[in-house]
């Protein structure tokens, strides 16, 4: 279980030095060489190789070069957990730590291809499923679109509020022919649109609590009706019986 855990709680400072709790040596070594580097550039950096050059030698663009990406793998390790700073710590250039983390966790450019497809198909086949409300459809499509931007996807505001008012059901028929006349598309923001849609249904669902609680009176006066009817009958056939056996 030591293995595991880390030598500083939640997030690391790039303002100061990792402390060391006696655990996870490796783990702190790295960080503090990263740090100290981060305040003191020593090596010089051309397409990126690596060579050891005295701090006396740089040039005020090495230097300032040499800073920058200092402090940048500062940040991006003061971010990572174990693992992930072991898979990043024997980069030399923080663009080479962005690039391996963004690899292992997004996939190479076919996997991304790949994924794109995928989700372009979920986005032409979106409709909307049954009992579902529109909070539902709004979480679900915007996840499929906000993917499909990081991926590359661009659309236009029109584009989505057309494909938004096509997947409702048929008991939303009137209120998107509404919004279609009277809204400019190009214009309204998917937000915008989800909110009218939104207290569309809570309009709906008032009045059919209304009717619903109509219906309910209407109701209890036939069960009692029902019960009256059932009373009376014993009442008359109790009378019968009285009538039969006096004769």
């Amino acid at each position: 279980m030591a293995e595991n855990k880390l030598p500083f709680a939640k997030g690391a400072s790039i303002n100061r030095p990792p402390m060391f709790s006696r655990v996870n040596y490796q783990f702190w070594k790295v960080r503090m060489k990263i740090f100290v580097a981060s305040g003191m550039p020593y090596m010089h950096v051309v397409d990126g190789v690596s060579t050891a050059k005295c701090f006396d030698e740089l040039t005020d663009l090495e230097n300032k070069k040499m800073q920058y990406d200092c402090v940048a793998k500062n940040i991006i390790t003061s971010a990572l957990k174990l693992d992930e700073l072991f898979r990043v710590s024997q980069c030399s250039l923080a663009k080479e730590m962005w690039d391996i983390l963004e690899v292992t966790h997004e996939g190479t450019t076919n996997v991304k291809r790949a994924r794109k497809h995928v989700l372009i198909q979920e986005y032409e086949l979106f409709r909307m499923q049954q009992g579902e409300t529109i909070a539902d459809v709004q979480k679900r499509f915007t996840h499929i679109v906000n993917h499909l931007i990081r991926l590359g996807k661009q659309f236009d505001r029109e584009e989505l509020n057309i494909k938004i008012l096509k997947c409702l059901d048929r008991s939303w028929q009137p209120k998107v022919t509404t919004i279609s006349e009277t809204r400019d598309l190009t214009t309204l923001t998917t937000a915008t649109l989800f909110g009218k849609l939104r207290e569309h249904e809570l309009e709906m669902i008032r009045l059919k609590e209304m009717e619903t609680g109509r219906k309910r009176p209407r109701a209890w006066h036939s069960k009692l009706e029902l019960l009256f009817r059932n009373q009376l009958m014993k009442v008359q056939e109790t009378a019968v019986n009285l009538r039969t056996s006096i004769c």
